[in-house]
C-alpha cells in the first residue's frame, strides 16, 4: 500500500507543485497568467487521455509493466520541463509529463481493486486517497519556497529526481497483482473495452457525480495563485501555507469516509459530502458578492467544500470501478478519463471567465455540486 501510494501521489504532485509558480513563470517566459494557466489545463487532458490506453493495457498484459513505461516517461517529461526555453515547450513537456503521471493514477486504483473486495474498495480507496491528499497538500508549499528561493524550473528538476528513484524502487519491488489477463486483438477491441461500464448505470451516476463533485476543485486550483497573490496580495510561500490547508481538510474528509464505510453504505458518504459540498460554495458565492471577500472567506468555505470532496469523492470511484469486476482497469481508466475531463473543463471555465473576484469559482462549484447531487440519485436509484 506504501509503495501504491507513493507512486499514485506523484501525478497530482507534479501539478500541485507548479501551482505557486504560474504568476513567477509567467514573467520568466514573457507570457500572460491565461496562458500559462494552459499549462494545468493541459497537464489535466493529458491525464485524462493517458488514463483511457493504460486501464485496457493493464488489463491485457498485466499492471507492473505498464506501469514502469508510465513511470520512465514522467521521468523524462519533468527533465525536459526543467530545460523548458518558451512556454511552448514547457506546454509540450507538461503534457508528455501528465501522459506519464496518469500511469500511476488509474493503476494505482486498479491494483487496490484487485486485492479487496466490493465491499472492502471504498474503505481502502479512502485511505489511499487520504495518504494521497498529504503530498499534494504539502506540494504548494514546497513549490512556494521553491520558488522564492530557487525559481520554479528547481521545482521540475526535483521531480525528475523523485521520479527516477520511485522508478528504480518499482523494478525492486512492485508485484504484479492482475493475475486474470484478458485478450486485446487490438485498438478496437481496447476502446470496446469500455463500452461495457459504460452500459451500467450505476457507473454512470458514480462516474458523473464523482467527477462534479472531486475535480471541479481543480479550477480553484487554477485560479487560486491569482485569488491569492495578485487579488488579496499575498506572497507566494504564504499561499502555500494557505494551500496545505485546503488540500489538509480533504484529507481529513477521506479518513472520516474510511471509518464511516463500516457503518454507512456509499450512497449515504456521497450524499453526506454532497450537502457538505452545496452549502460551501454557497457560502463562498454569497462572500463574494456581499463584498466581504478576503483570505478568511475564501479559506473556510474552500475548506469545507475539500472536506466533502474527501468523503464523497473515495465513496464515488470505489462504487464505480466496482459496477464491472470484469474490467476492473477499463472502468478505473474510463473514470479517471472522466474526472481528469472534467477538471479541464472546469480550469478552462475559470481561465477564460475574466473576473477580479471569485465569481467564476464560486458558480463553478455550486453548479459542479448540484449536478453531483442529481448524478448520485441516480447510481442510488440504479441500484434498486
Amino acid at each position: 500500500m506504501v509503495l501504491l501510494v507513493t507512486i499514485t501521489m506523484m501525478g497530482t504532485i507534479a501539478m500541485h507543485m507548479f501551482i505557486p509558480a504560474m504568476p513567477d513563470t509567467a514573467r520568466d517566459l514573457h507570457t500572460t497568467a491565461a496562458v500559462v494557466q494552459l499549462t494545468v489545463t493541459m497537464y489535466v487532458i493529458g491525464l485524462a487521455v493517458g488514463q483511457l490506453v493504460y486501464g485496457p493495457l493493464s488489463d491485457r498484459f498485466g499492471r507492473r509493466p505498464v506501469l514502469l513505461c508510465g513511470l520512465l516517461l514522467f521521468v523524462l517529461a519533468s527533465a525536459m520541463a526543467a530545460m523548458a526555453g518558451s512556454i511552448g515547450e514547457l506546454v509540450v513537456a507538461r503534457v508528455l509529463q501528465a501522459l506519464g503521471a496518469c500511469s500511476g493514477l488509474v493503476l494505482g486504483r486498479a491494483m487496490v481493486r484487485d486485492v479487496t473486495t466490493a465491499d472492502k474498495a471504498a474503505g481502502s480507496m479512502a485511505v489511499l486517497l487520504s495518504a494521497i491528499s498529504i503530498a499534494p497538500a504539502l506540494a504548494p508549499a514546497l513549490g512556494g519556497y521553491l520558488v522564492v528561493w530557487a525559481g520554479w524550473r528547481a521545482m521540475f528538476m526535483l521531480l525528475t529526481l523523485i521520479a527516477a528513484g520511485m522508478l528504480f524502487w518499482s523494478v525492486l519491488a512492485l508485484p504484479e497483482t492482475n493475475r486474470n489477463t484478458v485478450p486485446l486483438p487490438g485498438m478496437r477491441a481496447m476502446f470496446n473495452s469500455y463500452v461495457s461500464p459504460l452500459r451500467r448505470p450505476v457507473f454512470r451516476g458514480y462516474a458523473l457525480g464523482g467527477c462534479a463533485s472531486s475535480t471541479s476543485l481543480y479550477g480553484f486550483f487554477a485560479a487560486s495563485p491569482f485569488i491569492f497573490i495578485d487579488l488579496l496580495q499575498r506572497s507566494p510561500d504564504e499561499f502555500g501555507l494557505y494551500y496545505l490547508l485546503i488540500v489538509a481538510t480533504l484529507s481529513l474528509g477521506s479518513l472520516a469516509a474510511s471509518r464511516l464505510t463500516r457503518r454507512f453504505s456509499i450512497r449515504t458518504l456521497t450524499k453526506a459530502g454532497n450537502v457538505v459540498q452545496i452549502v460551501a460554495s454557497l457560502a463562498l458565492l454569497v462572500a463574494d458578492r456581499s463584498g466581504l471577500l478576503s483570505v478568511v472567506w475564501v479559506l473556510g468555505p474552500m475548506m469545507l467544500y475539500a472536506s466533502g470532496v474527501g468523503m464523497a469523492g473515495s465513496s464515488a470511484i470505489a462504487g464505480a470501478i466496482s459496477a464491472d469486476p470484469k474490467a476492473i482497469g477499463a472502468a478505473s481508466g474510463l473514470y479517471g478519463c472522466m474526472q481528469m475531463l472534467y477538471a479541464g473543463l472546469a480550469t478552462l471555465v475559470v481561465s477564460l471567465w475574466p473576473s477580479q473576484s471569485a465569481l467564476p469559482v464560486a458558480v463553478l462549484l455550486l453548479a459542479s455540486a448540484i449536478m453531483a447531487r442529481w448524478a448520485f440519485r441516480h447510481a442510488a436509484s440504479a441500484r434498486l
